[in-house]
């Protein structure tokens, strides 16, 4: 397959993933506000619209392919940030400890896609 429809398709996945987040967010706001104080993260009523315009306008942009070099990165730090408020497996009770390991991985590996995307080469800014 050719590697720019690949290089697409791959945007496009991890774009989705992102841009549903956000708008979850953003329309649930008052709740996410809740969890996110929950959660300890500090100043949480500026935190949420930062984190959902990371979560939608960086999907936009990753979609789009406009600015990978630092749309990519950014995103792939919050995802790491985002693993590590909330996806503490290492002190998460044993019915949850599987689920928050997992949810850990995976926010590490889509880094680690996000970090691919920043590294790509190809036809982008």
């Amino acid at each position: 397959m050719d590697p720019q429809r690949l290089f697409f398709a791959a945007r496009l996945s991890i774009a989705l993933l992102f841009f549903v987040a956000g708008v979850r967010k953003a329309m649930a706001f008052g709740a996410t506000l809740g969890y996110l104080g929950a959660l300890g993260v500090p100043l949480p009523m500026i935190a949420l619209p930062v984190t959902i315009a990371i979560e939608v306008g960086g999907s936009l942009l990753l979609l789009l392919g406009v600015r990978l070099r630092w749309v990519a990165p950014v995103m792939a730090l919050f995802t790491l940030a985002t693993a590590l408020t909330a996806h503490q497996f290492w002190s998460a009770p044993p019915e949850q400890f599987d689920g928050q390991l997992y949810n850990f991985l995976k926010n590490i590996a889509i880094a680690g896609g996000l970090l691919l995307v920043a590294a790509w080469r190809g036809k982008h800014d």
